[in-house]
C-alpha cells in the first residue's frame, strides 16, 4: 500500500500543542507568582490564570489529536499494511476528510476515532459509557461525531469536489467508514445504516459493489489526491 501524508501539517499542529501546553503551563505559574511579590497585581494575575488555563486546555486537546501515540494514520497503516500497491491512503489532504483510501474500485472516506471507552450505538443514536476519568477528560478530548451526517455530508461533499476535477467523465463510487483506532474501546452496534468498526476489523468493511476504475480514471484520481495531500 502506498501512503501519502501531510507531515507538514502534522508537524506545525504536534508544535502548536506543545507551544500552548507549556505556554498555558508557564501562564499559570506566573499567576500565582506574582501576586506573592506585587500584592497590587492580582486583577492582573486573574487574567492571566484565565488565558493560562484557555491555553493549556487547547494545548492538551490538541496534543490528544496531533500528539498522543498511536496516532491515528499509524493505526490505519498497520491495519492495511498487507494491501497491495493498488491501494493509496492519503492523511491530512487539504480536503474535508482526513483520511482517504483510494482503492482499484473507488474512495473510502474514513472518519477515526481515537477514544478509550464504551459505545453503543441503537436505533439511529450513540451513547457513550461517561465514567469519572472521561468525565476529567471530555473537555480535552475529541468527540464522537454522527457517523451517518458524517456519511452523508462527506459523500456528497467528495463526490462534488472529485467531479469537478473529473469534469464529469465518471462518477466516483465513494463509502464512508467510522473507525475506532483506540485498542481498548468497547463498541455494541446494532443496525447502522453506515459501517463502524474497530481498526482490526477494517478491512472487512472496505468492500465496494462497484466495478473497477479505468486505468486514466484511476490515476487521475491518485493525481489529484496526492496533489491535495502534499500540497
Amino acid at each position: 500500500m502506498k501512503i501519502i501524508i501531510d507531515r507538514q501539517k502534522v508537524n506545525t499542529r504536534a508544535q502548536f500543542a506543545n507551544l500552548a501546553s507549556v505556554g498555558g503551563l508557564i501562564l499559570l505559574l506566573a499567576s500565582v507568582v506574582i501576586p506573592l511579590f506585587l500584592p497590587g497585581w492580582i486583577s492582573f494575575s486573574s487574567i492571566l490564570f484565565v488565558i493560562g488555563l484557555g491555553s493549556a486546555m487547547i494545548g492538551i486537546y490538541f496534543a490528544n489529536r496531533w500528539v498522543r501515540k498511536p496516532r491515528p494514520e499509524e493505526s490505519l497503516d498497520k491495519a492495511l499494511k498487507s494491501l497491495d500497491d493498488h491501494y493509496h491512503i492519503y492523511h491530512y489532504p487539504s480536503l474535508p476528510c482526513d483520511h482517504i483510501l483510494l482503492t482499484p474500485a473507488g474512495l473510502i472516506a474514513l472518519e477515526v476515532v481515537n477514544l478509550n471507552g464504551s459505545f453503543s450505538y441503537r436505533q439511529g443514536h450513540w451513547k457513550e459509557a461517561m465514567t469519572i476519568g472521561r468525565a476529567l477528560r471530555y473537555i480535552v478530548e475529541e468527540r464522537v461525531g454522527d457517523p451517518v451526517a458524517f456519511s452523508q455530508g462527506i459523500t456528497a461533499e467528495l463526490g462534488r469536489l472529485v467531479g469537478r476535477e473529473l469534469g464529469g467523465e465518471a462518477k466516483i463510487p465513494i463509502k464512508a467508514l467510522t473507525v475506532f483506532t483506540h485498542p481498548a474501546v468497547e463498541l455494541e452496534i446494532e443496525g447502522p445504516s453506515i459501517p463502524v468498526c474497530r481498526v482490526e476489523k477494517l478491512r472487512k468493511q472496505m468492500g465496494l459493489s462497484a466495478d473497477r476504475l479505468t486505468p486514466n480514471v484511476y490515476e487521475r484520481l491518485s493525481s489529484y489526491l496526492e496533489r491535495m495531500t502534499k500540497g
